[in-house]
């Protein structure tokens, strides 16, 4: 039957210092990168042989989907990357700690802009360098379907298209499917394959490194989940 694994990239540079890093590119620190190792070596120990990786288009979701593959010994399988499996875009918070906006702008405001389902963050100016149409990597993107700030709910808007057309046709083809992203878009997959409400989403955490695993039966329909702990 066919098996989707989902794998939160490990710990960022930013995720280990409280920075609000949404479609910001940072690198793993050491500890992510062993995260990620780790992630490989137990999937291989769990007998999951994966047939097609997807990622996100972060360096950090990349690198962890390489050194997951690598220590299963299939770097070799084909890879799909794209803009919709992304983190939440955090909009004017990216870039600014938690710490910096809970002084700035309360506690109540950042946990809502944090934890909410619907309530996005304060938007980023089209002509801010840190807006979307500045990347060269989304210059074939429409321009209408880049986010300037994202709440969850806008993110399982924009991540149901890419499971309906891309990870499932793979897990149906293939058989066993990585996809290596990010705490909110995770979040967001979970949400739909577990049917979790919108008001119990906010209390779901997603751990960095821990490949959660669906199975699933002849009618596409999960049968089983599991977390690989290392």
């Amino acid at each position: 039957m066919p098996n989707l694994v989902l794998l939160r990239h490990g710990q960022s540079e930013w995720n280990r210092l409280a920075r609000f890093t949404g479609w910001t590119d940072v690198g793993l620190t050491e500890a992510g990168t062993a995260e990620a190792e780790a992630a490989g070596r137990a999937m291989h120990e769990a007998g999951v042989e994966v047939a097609v990786s997807h990622t996100s288009l972060l360096a950090r979701a990349i690198r962890t989907a390489e050194l997951a593959l690598a220590h299963m010994g299939r770097s070799w399988v084909p890879v799909r990357r794209h803009w919709r499996l992304n983190e939440r875009h955090y909009g004017a918070l990216q870039g600014r700690t938690h710490e910096e906006m809970t002084e700035s702008h309360g506690a109540a405001a950042v946990r809502a802009w944090r934890r909410s389902y619907d309530v996005r963050p304060p938007l980023l100016d089209p002509e801010d360098d840190r807006h979307p149409s500045h990347d060269p990597r989304y210059a074939c993107v429409a321009a209408e379907a880049l986010p300037a700030g994202e709440c969850l709910a806008d993110v399982v808007a924009r991540m149901l298209p890419y499971y309906y057309d891309s990870i499932v046709p793979d897990m149906m083809r293939s058989g066993s499917v990585l996809v290596t992203a990010h705490g909110n878009s995770i979040r967001a997959m979970v949400k739909h394959l577990d049917g979790i409400s919108d008001s119990d989403i906010p209390a779901l955490e997603i751990p960095t490194g821990v490949p959660i695993v669906y199975t699933f039966d002849e009618s596409m329909k999960v049968s089983a989940k599991r977390l690989l702990a290392a």
